[in-house]
């Protein structure tokens, strides 16, 4: 193995994207990253007319968006920061999980945490997706399990600030 001085370091640009068919049955655009480096995309509502949230108030909010996820992927719909932070607007079920084989139209638990009534306007963004890989397991049962150095200790076991 050769030494820190004569070892070389490589930088490998991959572009490979991955294509994932779409219906639009919104008159809204398709959702899209915003910058180069967003990890999600924006979601539109897709209302005939506006929806008024009461406080702590949900609704299951429409987007017109169907999808076909290779086996191997989700779509997970979380909260749009700024909605959140600003409006007090964020997702139930949060991450939550749009699987592969699911073909029905994409709609998002929207939830007013605020104080106020908050209003959804037909076309707002209201979440974002974020396309991720995944992998599915195979359970061994097993009598016991190898020690690790957290343990079994739970939330705010691992004493660090």
């Amino acid at each position: 193995m050769p030494d820190s001085a004569t070892r070389t370091t490589f930088a490998v640009k991959i572009n490979a994207t991955l294509e994932v068919k779409i219906i639009n049955r919104s008159p809204h655009p398709l959702p899209q990253y915003e910058t180069a480096g967003s990890a999600g995309m924006d979601v539109r509502a897709n209302l005939e007319s506006p929806v008024t949230l009461q406080p702590l108030e949900r609704a299951l909010v429409p987007t017109g968006l169907f999808i076909e996820l290779p086996a191997g992927y989700e779509a997970q719909i979380r909260p749009r920061s700024g909605l959140a932070a600003k409006r007090g607007l964020t997702m139930l079920n949060s991450p939550g999980t749009i699987d592969s084989d699911y073909r029905g139209e994409i709609r998002c638990i929207v939830v007013n945490l605020s104080n106020e009534p908050q209003t959804i306007e037909p076309g707002e963004r209201i979440a974002q997706m974020v396309i991720a890989r995944y992998e599915q397991i195979a359970w061994c049962e097993a009598e016991t399990l190898s020690d690790s150095e957290r343990g079994a200790g739970g939330f705010g076991s691992t004493g660090k600030k």
